[in-house]
């Protein structure tokens, strides 16, 4: 695996094909990471005691959402080393209210602010990525907009995310956006920087696509998953394996695109005996015992 500095000195000569097509195959005896999102955990709990739980029923690494102040990041960032729990992104959390696609140039600076504090805790905690939810089409907003305005404003990111090392992880959501693993691909091409690379959500597309496809598109632009289920006759998220994903082929077509990065279950929050089923869910379903 590179290191952040390794990385760093070799981003800016990567052009989009040596990085989509030419870097090696995930090395030998390399897995997937097991991770989970902080909001699952249960919020009576200390941060300590609702990290030490992760640990203790299997996850070692952990996603976690902006906070407003660096108090906060660093009592996250203790605890988190305390409990010997690796925490591997943020989600940043400013996309939705004020996506970087909007019309308005007030609410542009507010995502702009998101993200930017977003890449600094990454860089705080020793994350390396950013979850972003990169564009919103909406009344005020067509899809060519969301696509030219967000990209605009995500290049204006990118020396912050060379600064920090960070990776910007665009994720594909319910934002009638990035709508086909052609369009999500396509999207992350055209930056042509190996620190823009995407955020696969298996359960987001149920409703309009099919997992194991957009992952085999995507290949090795992806840089984090995320896992959850969805059944599509009753449009509801369920727990991992109860849903129509094929996991069988999911697995599949992660393993031939090479990844070994963290895969954060994402779900509702719930007890110790919840959330340890949720993890010997992910190592059956994963392949992961």
């Amino acid at each position: 695996m590179q290191t952040r500095r390794n990385f760093l000195s070799t981003a800016a000569g990567l052009s989009a094909a040596a990085f989509t097509g030419g870097l090696s195959a995930t090395p030998a005896g390399e897995q997937i990471k097991k991770s989970i999102l902080i909001s699952m955990l249960p919020k009576e709990l200390s941060y300590l005691d609702q990290f030490k739980l992760a640990v203790d029923i299997g996850f070692h690494e952990m996603e976690v959402r902006t906070v407003d102040s660096n108090d906060e990041a660093l009592k996250i960032k203790q605890a988190a080393g305390q409990a010997g729990l690796r925490i591997h992104s943020v989600m940043n959390q400013a996309h939705w209210k004020y996506p970087l696609s909007s019309p308005d140039p007030q609410e542009v600076q507010a995502s702009m602010r998101g993200m930017e504090l977003s890449l600094n805790q990454a860089q705080l905690y020793g994350a390396d990525a950013v979850l972003l939810v990169p564009a919103v089409v909406r009344d005020d907003t067509t899809y060519e907009q969301a696509w030219e305005r967000s990209q605009k404003k995500i290049r204006e990111l990118i020396p912050l995310a060379e600064k920090t090392g960070v990776i910007i992880a665009v994720e594909e959501v319910w934002n009638k956006f990035l709508l086909t693993a052609r369009d999500f691909v396509q999207y992350i091409d055209e930056f042509n920087n190996p620190l823009v690379q995407a955020y696969v959500d298996v359960g987001n597309m149920v409703h309009y696509g099919v997992p194991q496809h957009w992952v085999r598109q995507a290949g090795k632009r992806i840089a984090k998953v995320h896992l959850k289920d969805y059944v599509r006759q009753t449009h509801q998220f369920v727990n991992l394996g109860e849903g129509d994903i094929n996991w069988e082929e999911v697995r599949k077509s992660l393993a031939e695109a090479g990844f070994s990065g963290n895969a954060t279950v994402e779900l509702r929050g719930g007890d110790r005996a919840y959330l340890a089923d949720i993890s010997q869910r992910v190592d059956r379903l994963l392949g992961l015992v």
